[in-house]
């Protein structure tokens, strides 16, 4: 790669464009679309996060990276609380400006670089790739990573539950690879997102004391609220872990300028000191995604994985965009298996993120 080579240059073209035209097709259904194709969220933002928020709408001043000492206090006990993990402070975690930002940009404010091996899920969300790109280090991918080369390997990407598959690795595996990784001086970055929820497991925290033991060393967690509380457009996301690497990071994003605004780090507080919403929101999700699986399953299709998340990992036994193509012509759009690698090419992620109501016309039109 030049060194005048354009950041634009080194990433991927941008799949979502590709499906522009199955989308059409999915509109022109007299009943209209039904888009599954995305994990956005649906639901109404919960009234007490919303409360927290114009009560903090007066705030003419700069906010803190690091955040404040009531959001911080908010991050260590809910950790502790919901994760299981201990010994958490204040320097153990780090607001950030919604968790695809951070991933895109985390290999970058690393230092790592050209002659850096980055590895990922073989099935994985696309920004772990683009992170490696805008870095110029080498993105590789993984079955396990306990059979990766760990030569030059400075950076682990884990991703329980899966973004798309749904799959959740059990405490064994994870210790596991946190053990490996320590062994090869591995720093390992665990993206729990969707780690509020489980449907046939129980998803577990790479904090977690019988995961890693007494110390968070060379581990960091990252969590999101955007789909446990429906906060994806307030941008309020963390990282929890090895106070010697968020340390560093805190200070490069302090010169950056990398802020959580300060009236969504108060509703960030009131997020996640309260469990109500996330339980209910739950129930919302386990419905749909019920009568999501069993329509699909008559219909013909075979769910994999997908014990976890806000996904259904589907397949008919055929090329992905075939199964677009059909799904599309019902009005329903799914996302093609192989916008997440190539071992995805049989399969679609069906979204659980759409109101009772276009489910219920999905589950309709399959039958």
């Amino acid at each position: 790669m030049s060194a005048t080579e354009a950041p634009a240059d080194r990433l991927p073209a941008f799949p979502w464009d590709k499906l522009e035209p199955y989308k059409a097709t999915a509109a022109a259904h007299p009943d209209g679309i039904v888009d599954l194709s995305v994990g956005t969220p649906v639901d109404p933002v919960p009234e007490l996060i919303q409360k927290a928020l114009i009560a903090a709408a007066d705030s003419p001043g700069y906010p803190t990276v690091w955040g404040t000492p009531q959001l911080r206090d908010a991050l260590t006990h809910w950790c502790e609380r919901r994760l299981g993990a201990r010994g958490m402070t204040h320097r153990g975690v780090l607001p950030v400006v919604g968790s695809k930002e951070l991933v895109a940009w985390l290999p970058t404010q690393l230092g790592l670089g050209p002659g850096d091996r980055i590895a990922y899920p073989r099935l994985a969300y696309p920004t772990y790739e683009v992170g490696a790109r805008l870095a110029r280090a080498e993105a590789v991918t993984y079955d396990d990573p306990r059979d990766l080369d760990p030569t030059d390997l400075k950076l682990l990407w884990l991703n329980s539950p899966s973004n798309p598959t749904g799959r959740v690795l059990s405490r064994g595996e994870l210790a596991d690879i946190v053990a490996w990784a320590r062994a090869h001086g591995v720093l390992v970055f665990s993206d729990e997102c969707y780690i509020e929820l489980g449907w046939e497991s129980e998803p577990v925290s790479v904090l977690h004391p019988e995961v890693c033991g007494t110390s968070h060393e060379g581990l960091v967690a990252v969590h999101s609220l955007s789909k446990r509380s429906n906060l994806a457009g307030y941008r309020a996301a963390f990282i929890a872990g090895d106070e010697n690497v968020l340390g560093p990071l805190l200070q490069l994003r302090k010169h950056g300028g990398m802020m959580t605004s300060a009236p969504t780090q108060a509703a960030a507080v009131a997020a996640l000191s309260d469990d109500t919403h996330v339980t209910e929101q739950r129930a919302r999700y386990r419905a749909r995604r019920t009568a999501l699986r069993t329509a699909l399953e008559a219909h013909g299709f075979r769910i994999d994985h997908s014990e976890a998340s806000l996904y259904l990992w589907a397949t008919r036994g055929e090329p992905c965009w075939d199964t677009v193509a059909h799904l599309a012509s019902l009005g329903i759009l799914a996302a093609p298996g192989d916008f997440y690698g190539e071992a995805g090419a049989r399969h679609v992620r069906i979204a659980l993120t759409a109101t009772d109501e276009r489910v219920a016309a999905a589950v309709a039109r399959l039958a």
